[in-house]
């Protein structure tokens, strides 16, 4: 079995991480231009712009580690970072500030796990400026869920409310009889 250095393997991890953010700040971009609700597209645009500075750090960091991103982890991390939107495929133009909160929220929650084994595996080498760096993006990562989790009632309340709009209109309080198993 080869053995990898310390100055490798956290090459690697870095490699890993700036990949995630590039992706995931394309993601954004993306996300922000979708959607009718200015806070949660603001919210996007914010956070991509976030994004990009911790990426900037992230190459920093590597660079002074004598290395450079990988263009095949950037793809791949590209790739498989449109996969989650295709679950909204049919779903409806109301949903999608929903639906892209709840992926963001699903990839802030993997990147605090990524920066936590980026910590560990720094700190396990002695590459302390790597651990602080880790340490520093996983709070921003913390963070940045916390916000989505707080846009997403607000949204979800609202898209419900859009999307039902026409059937509470055309119903009156007490009426059931669209209702599965009321009389007719």
């Amino acid at each position: 079995m080869a053995t990898t250095s310390s100055t490798e393997l956290i090459q690697r991890y870095l490699q890993d991480a700036i990949a995630s953010e590039k992706s995931f700040e394309s993601q954004l971009r993306s996300m922000a231009e979708e959607g009718d609700n200015p806070r949660v597209q603001e919210f996007f645009v914010s956070h991509a712009d976030e994004t990009k500075g911790q990426y900037n750090r992230l190459i920093s960091r590597l660079q002074v580690l004598g290395g450079s991103p990988s263009t095949a982890k950037s793809i791949m991390a590209h790739i498989f970072g449109v996969v989650p939107k295709a679950g909204q495929i049919g779903r409806h133009a109301e949903d999608k500030n929903t639906q892209n909160l709840i992926i963001a929220y699903a990839i802030e929650q993997g990147e605090v796990a990524t920066y936590e084994a980026l910590k560990v595996a720094a700190e396990a080498v002695g590459d302390i400026p790597t651990a602080n760096l880790a340490e520093e993006i996983q709070r921003e990562e913390q963070m940045a869920a916390q916000r989505i989790w707080n846009l997403l009632p607000a949204n979800s309340r609202l898209s419900v409310e859009r999307q039902t709009r026409g059937e509470r209109e055309r119903s009156r309080p007490g009426d059931v009889s669209g209702v599965a198993g009321s009389p007719g």
